[in-house]
């Protein structure tokens, strides 16, 4: 019995790294999963690559579940309104899982340059990109689901900890996403919903609204980074030896599908959570039985350069 099955998600930035490997796991657990973005085949997104939705729905389907691609602008507020009425009309109004996973930065980093240095242009197109289209998404998503009195949104992330990521954009994007869950979470929190044609018959509301962050990411732009493919990505650590400690796509697609299948998953909203954290709690592993674990490896690196 797959644990998902009769499952309704919404991926948002599902076109490759993990937004594909989180749809193609909810697929694998039986969800129907609508896999948006920019990027579909004919019409590639302005990062030039070759990755597409359409590709992401036909893994999803090949996994098991139900891919259906729907190319969506989520900075687009009619775009990702459109996107809610299809979800509503076709699926009776249901929705469990919405997972908020648009990032489009990858060309917007000035890694180096102080904050001071930074161009206020790319700044502000960052910000609509990575955080402004989380709230857009949530916007018109979130009312499918406090309609019905449950659902889970996870808004996945780089880093669960206020650690600063290294260049003062891209750290005020990824925390400024965590902050959303935790507030989603306090505007969900003790709710009331009354079913419709049920007199006075109302429950708190069972929406979980949570952060997750995967570890150093495999994603198809690292492998291409680093010359490699997934059969000898090990090869890459001879560039980066922490690439050792790297794990796939499928590693916190298997967290979103572990959350989502978990009926106390109300308990952890507002929090922030990892992938390998999930791991050690749910028994989970990445593909081929690896349990990657960026958590210890980071400390231990820190540990020997306390040392050395």
């Amino acid at each position: 019995m797959k644990p998902l099955a009769g499952k309704v998600a919404v991926v948002a930035g599902a076109t490759r790294g993990a937004g594909r490997g989180i749809a193609v796991e909810l697929g694998a657990a039986g969800a129907t999963v609508y896999c948006t973005g920019r990027s579909v085949r004919g019409r590639p997104s302005d990062l030039n690559r070759s990755e597409t939705i359409d590709k992401t729905a036909e893994l999803v389907t090949q996994a098991g579940g139900q891919g259906i691609a729907v190319r969506t602008d989520h900075t687009k507020e009619e775009e990702v309104k459109a996107l809610f009425e299809r979800v509503e009309a076709e699926q009776n109004g249901q929705l469990d899982v919405l997972v908020n996973d648009v990032w489009g930065g990858e060309s917007l980093i000035s890694w180096g340059k102080p904050f001071w240095e930074q161009d206020l242009g790319t700044a502000a197109k960052l910000i609509e990109r990575a955080v402004f289209s989380h709230i857009v998404t949530s916007r018109y998503g979130v009312p499918l689901m406090v309609a019905r009195g449950s659902g889970l949104v996870v808004e996945i992330t780089d880093g669960g900890t206020l650690e600063y990521r290294g260049n003062f954009l891209y750290d005020l994007v990824k925390t400024s996403v965590i902050r959303l869950a935790v507030g989603m979470a306090g505007d969900l929190n003790g709710r009331m919903v009354t079913h419709p044609g049920i007199a006075l018959d109302q429950q708190e509301l069972k929406i979980t609204a949570l952060a997750l962050t995967p570890g150093f990411l495999r994603s198809e732009e690292m492998l291409d980074h680093f010359g490699v493919s997934e059969a000898n990505w090990q090869d890459g650590a001879k560039k980066d030896p922490n690439f050792i400690a790297s794990e796939t796509p499928h590693f916190v697609g298997r967290a979103v599908v572990a959350l989502a299948s978990d009926p106390n998953v109300h308990e952890k909203s507002g929090k922030a959570f990892s992938s390998w954290g999930l791991s050690d709690e749910y028994g989970f592993t990445d593909l081929g039985g690896a349990t990657p674990h960026w958590g210890r490896y980071f400390e231990r690196i820190k540990q020997q350069e306390l040392v050395g």
